[in-house]
């Protein structure tokens, strides 16, 4: 008798995100002790022997919460009882900047990428369902940042990946009760202050109540389509970037308008922001209305003065060149 259907539907979706390593590759988990990621550490414990590669678990202490650290004690010795090793605890400090969820999910990516480069890891197995994806498309509407917010979330991004997107949280809880495994609920997965818990708890049911099931599938789809367009505009943009280009060199970058002017708007605004970062705009402080401002450079061209860009840039036409530097330009 083979094993339960929820069991062999995450074992088979980490296999396949895995198939593609070296022989004894070193892939690790990373495990909050939730359903989601524990349904999938006990998933790469069983395949990984299966296909040569070594395997080990990651935890992170966010020290949030009361008997966090023995929380995240009792995740590395399960990580360790399943075969899992190096198993190891990683107890970070949160701070405060862009709010709780966003600096404990910087504070959290910065332990897994500094553990992984330590211990040499090919690849860093994240525990995001299909719910998460809707849940992210859903915050990308809301925030109406674009095609690339609504893609979501990669299945692979660097060294992580997200082997079960295409599985639903109902999935890994069944997993782990026909595996025996006692998740652990995370509080903060409760507390209706956090955006996330929101949309979770009463954005989505409304929707599924109202428009039907399937709400979560049909987001993720979105997801999936909305990455391969905004990919592949990307990787137009880059191409006409290298066109347009006359200066990317020093302290400026210079775009010829004339370039600019052939180019769609999805297009040419890529490459407007492509040059805003180059010339040292953060990408994080730089929003969609400061590149439509720049954009009227090009499209309303009225012998309007700079347009100024996050980090103490500017941006300003002159004689048929676009010109990005340090404020001011001389």
């Amino acid at each position: 008798m083979g094993p339960h259907p929820a069991i062999a539907d995450v074992r088979r979706a980490v296999r396949e995100a895995l198939a593609d390593l070296d022989r004894d590759a070193l892939v690790l988990a990373a495990c909050s002790g939730g359903a989601d990621s524990l349904a999938l550490a006990a998933a790469l414990a069983f395949v990984a022997p299966r296909l040569h590669l070594r395997a080990g678990l990651l935890t992170v202490d966010h020290q949030l919460q009361p008997g966090s650290k023995a929380r995240a004690a009792t995740v590395k010795d399960l990580g360790e009882r399943m075969g899992l090793t190096p198993a190891e605890i990683l107890t970070v400090t949160v701070g405060t900047e862009g709010g709780p969820e966003a600096a404990a999910r910087e504070a959290r990516y910065a332990a897994l990428a500094e553990a992984a480069d330590r211990l040499q890891a090919a690849a860093v197995l994240l525990g995001h369902t299909r719910d998460d994806q809707a849940e992210t498309v859903l915050l990308g509407l809301a925030r109406g940042s674009g095609p690339r917010s609504l893609s979501g979330m990669a299945a692979r991004a660097g060294r992580y990946r997200r082997p079960l997107l295409a599985l639903s949280r109902q999935t890994t809880v069944a997993a782990c009760r026909a595996g025996n495994l006692t998740p652990w609920d995370d509080p903060h997965n409760e507390d209706p202050r956090y955006t996330r818990v929101r949309v979770r708890r009463t954005v989505l049911p409304v929707l599924e109540q109202e428009l039907g099931p399937g709400v979560a599938e049909a987001l993720a789809r979105t997801a999936a389509l909305a990455r391969e367009d905004a990919d592949a505009l990307d990787e137009w943009a880059e191409s006409a970037y290298q066109n347009c280009a006359l200066s990317d060199i020093g302290e400026s970058v210079k775009l010829a308008v004339a370039e600019l002017e052939k180019l769609p708007a999805a297009v040419r605004r890529r490459v407007l922001r492509r040059a805003a970062i180059a010339a040292g705009s953060p990408s994080g402080a730089l929003s969609a209305t400061h590149v439509l401002a720049v954009d009227r450079l090009i499209t309303h061209w009225r012998g309007q003065k700079a347009v100024d860009l996050p980090g103490g840039l500017s941006a300003v036409r002159r004689y048929g060149t676009l010109i990005f530097a340090i404020s001011p330009i001389a």
